[in-house]
């Protein structure tokens, strides 16, 4: 009988597949690739929420959804999506603003500071975007030929 995937390989592919979306959907809008778009944060779909529930539906999977490790996993994802939408978000705000002050500010005295990023977080459907691909990722996954 093979052994049960990993739930770390799950979140870690899910997340980095989506990173991935993330350059191609950039080189078909913009005609350039932008490679820096596998790591930074922020846009759609989330893939914190991605990956953090592609670990939480494996967890379920093979531990049971009655199970203490899985009530640990998802309680930690539920938090990690939490901060994307809401404190990742409003720090976004936050830098937007300061970025807008500073540049008029600046603007009469020469050349513009460094741009704090703005894009740090995410929008709510971002948010439940990623983590309906997180889940369906590790459904799919699991239920591969071969899988237990």
């Amino acid at each position: 009988m093979p052994l049960s995937p990993n739930p770390l390989v799950h979140a870690l592919l899910c997340g980095f597949l989506v990173q991935l979306s993330k350059v191609l959907t950039f080189l078909v809008r913009e005609k350039k690739i932008n490679v820096r778009r596998l790591v930074e944060t922020g846009g759609m779909p989330s893939s914190h929420a991605a990956s953090v529930m592609a670990l939480s539906t494996c967890v379920a999977l093979r531990e049971g959804i009655s199970s203490v490790l899985f009530a640990v996993v998802l309680f930690f994802s539920l938090i990690v999506m939490y901060d994307a939408a809401g404190l990742r978000r409003a720090a976004g705000r936050q830098a937007t603003l300061i970025n807008r002050i500073l540049y008029e500010h600046l603007q009469l005295q020469g050349p513009p500071a460094e741009r704090l990023r703005e894009l740090l977080g995410h929008t709510p459907i971002e948010v439940l975007v990623g983590a309906l691909i997180g889940v369906l990722f590790s459904i799919a996954i699991y239920r591969a030929p071969g899988a237990p």
